[in-house]
């Protein structure tokens, strides 16, 4: 079931995007070599904290999941695709790049949003993938029109994507946000226009396509958590929550 928000709801959700979009900004900043996960993962908990704000992803536990996520940051390093827990051990290497992906808990309401950082000098190849995977993103919130559906977002992002070659992680998607973590709709980085959930007014989704250098699949590692590509290639992730309004998709955390 999609739950619908009201102005005042996407207003607050306004007011922690913005936020978000500054944490974001400082932790990319503090990106560079030898800087550890958990360093990260340190300063997103105090940013919040000055904010009078908590991590959304803190404590929750996802669906087939045995434990509690024990963080406020997903770092996700090179061929991690998501859900990176940060620890004190995972030092960042020049050349490398972190998807930094966090939740914001405020006034009982949540927000999402990733970015993806190179670590000091990339490749071009690296650095085109970072560039198509946040037009990709862009793709997206341009197809998340009141009347249109999730597939039209999902193909959106594919039409985009297919020519540059880049795997499109399949099994990984966005989705509904705001009273929780993740909410109905789900809404895959692929798809066919005009199929699947129609996009109405008041609705909250986060958009967020995954690509990598090499194919689509990916495994759970034993932390039940962290997503690695399958063929060890690397992969770069960009998330925006987006409102959808009677004049068009609102981007909340920027």
């Amino acid at each position: 079931m999609v739950n619908i928000k009201t102005k005042e709801e996407i207003d607050i959700l306004r007011e922690a995007g913005k936020v978000h979009a500054f944490i974001l900004q400082t932790l990319q900043e503090a990106v560079q070599p030898g800087v550890s996960a958990m360093e990260l993962d340190t300063l997103a908990r105090a940013m919040l904290e000055e904010y009078g704000m908590r991590p959304a992803f803190y404590n929750y536990t996802p669906e087939g999941v045995s434990y509690p996520y024990p963080a406020a940051l997903c770092v996700s390093v090179n061929d991690e695709v998501v859900h990176g827990i940060p620890l004190e051990d995972i030092i960042l290497e020049e050349g490398d790049i972190v998807s930094l992906d966090l939740g914001v808990e405020h006034k009982n309401l949540i927000t999402d949003s990733a970015i993806t950082v190179p670590v000091g000098f990339v490749s071009e190849k690296v650095e085109a993938l970072l560039k198509a995977t946040k037009k990709a993103l862009e793709k997206g919130i341009e197809a998340a029109q009141p009347g249109n559906t999730v597939g039209d977002i999902g193909h959106a992002i594919e039409s985009f994507v297919k020519p540059h070659g880049y795997g499109i992680v399949k099994i990984l998607a966005g989705h509904g946000v705001g009273y929780s973590v993740h909410e109905d709709p789900y809404i895959p980085n692929y798809g066919k226009p005009g199929t699947g959930e129609k996009l109405v007014p008041g609705m909250v989704i986060a958009i967020e396509p995954m690509l990598t250098l090499g194919g689509d699949e990916v495994a759970v590692t034993e932390d039940e958590y962290t997503y690695v590509t399958y063929d060890g290639s690397l992969s770069a992730h960009f998330e925006h929550t987006v409102a959808i309004t009677e004049q068009g998709p609102v981007i909340l955390t920027k």
